[in-house]
């Protein structure tokens, strides 16, 4: 696989994901495409490659101008940077979103602050989202059904790693699409890792949302961070995944006495230099470290 690759869902009907180079790094953001009457995407990236998303409408048969939704995970930059861009080349999407995240599209700025006290030096990726029109954004909660025709989009809150995430599921299939609720899935090595940025990160949380998934008995998880994979086991493995990764954060605070140290600490010894690159895989270690640092500062209040 490699960055701008259009891909197929192997034993699903019907959907294909784009690689879309985040963060110049092959194999870490996805964005997903459901051919139906109606079709849909399925998050919509950083915003820098929001072409690759239209080469792979293309490649699917799908015109820009038929587009019908947009439907965004949750409001985090890279799962909706990309979606001013994209509603503006497909005029007639809706963007969905959950209720809770729509101002951040209308008005982003303070959704960039934020995207960039998280993310560091690792904005220079990023494009500037661009705002998105009231009258384009339609608003949902966990339970609401998005109508592509012959198929549906079954939405499902799914707020520990953030407030406004939904996963969305297509029954027809047996797949859901996970946003950051199942983790990062990583092809390369088969495994989950743990995602845990601050400033919303909740362990508690998190784990709710395994059962959320759970209970719609999937037999595929499409990731945002990367890919599809055979539900199997996934979701018990990410949530030994999650609560040890805290675990050891939280061992490493009390062995240091100092946050700074425990970051750099994870920065240092993360063991994805060789998937991700030495720069996006100590970036992407730091962020996590932070997220559960406020999470365990937050736990004890």
């Amino acid at each position: 696989m490699a960055i701008g690759d259009h891909l197929t869902v192997d034993g699903v009907d019907g959907v294909t994901y784009v690689d879309t180079g985040m963060y110049d790094t092959a194999e870490y953001g996805a964005v997903y495409i459901v051919d139906a009457d109606e079709p849909a995407i399925v998050d919509s990236g950083i915003g820098t490659n929001y072409e690759a998303i239209l080469d792979g409408l293309r490649a699917a048969g799908i015109a820009p101008e038929d587009l019908a939704t947009i439907a965004l995970t949750h409001v985090h930059l890279d799962h909706a940077g990309g979606a001013g861009y994209l509603a503006e080349a497909c005029p007639n999407a809706d963007v969905v979103i959950h209720e809770s995240g729509a101002r951040h599209l209308v008005e982003p700025s303070g959704l960039i602050a934020g995207t960039k006290r998280a993310v560091g030096d690792q904005w220079e990726f990023y494009a500037d989202p661009k705002p998105i029109p009231e009258d384009r954004i339609r608003e949902i909660t966990g339970g609401d059904v998005l109508d592509l025709g012959d198929r549906e989009l079954r939405a499902h809150h799914t707020p520990g790693h953030a407030p406004h995430q939904v996963v969305f599921e297509l029954p027809d299939e047996s797949v859901v699409f996970t946003g950051d609720a199942a983790g990062i899935y990583v092809p390369e090595l088969d495994s989950i890792h743990q995602t845990s940025p601050p400033s919303d990160f909740d362990l508690e949380g998190c784990l709710g949302d395994l059962h959320t998934i759970r209970d719609c008995d999937p037999d595929v998880l499409c990731y945002g961070h990367f890919g599809p994979a055979a539900a199997d086991d996934r979701l018990r493995e990410y949530a030994d995944v999650l609560t040890e990764w805290v675990a050891a954060v939280e061992r490493k605070r009390d062995e240091l006495s100092d946050d700074d140290a425990v970051i750099e600490y994870f920065g240092d010894t993360t063991s994805m230099t060789g998937v991700w690159g030495e720069r996006k895989a100590s970036a992407e270690a730091r962020m996590n470290t932070r997220g559960v640092l406020a999470y365990l500062d937050t736990r004890s209040e």
